[in-house]
């Protein structure tokens, strides 16, 4: 019993360790931004939905790029680096992965929308039925 207690005690503290590390290598990488600012900087930067392909061209914010979280270690090289890049997804979860990615490439000014899209009180486009 001792042993089992020991390794879920060990597993638990990997856990949080893991935890940690990702929010500040997400923090570290981007800054988080509410909706009214995401809207002033829309105008002069690459917005970009991390979210699948299929949840994209159901609906996404006006003006937005469609670059899976899954797939943006092979795209991002259509990604200018001298823009700013506005990255949102659900609820902010494959957004926090995909600007640990792009900045791991070089890219330096990555802003990510805080209510992710599900919080998102623009402009958006849905596909026609």
């Amino acid at each position: 019993m001792a042993v089992v207690n020991i390794v879920l005690v060990v597993i638990l503290l990997a856990l949080v360790i893991q935890a940690v590390w990702s929010y500040f290598s997400v923090k570290k990488a981007a800054k988080l931004i509410d909706n009214a600012e995401f809207k002033e900087k829309m105008r002069n930067a690459q917005i970009i939905d991390v979210r699948d392909k299929a949840t994209f061209d159901a609906n996404h914010i006006m003006g937005a790029r469609s670059f899976p979280t899954m797939t943006l270690k092979q795209t991002s090289g259509a990604l200018r680096k001298d823009m700013p890049i506005l990255l949102y997804d659900a609820r902010r979860q494959q957004a926090g992965r995909a600007a640990v990615i792009l900045k791991k490439q070089g890219f330096t000014d990555i802003y990510i929308l805080k209510t992710g899209y599900d919080g998102w009180d623009g402009r958006t486009k849905a596909k026609k039925m």
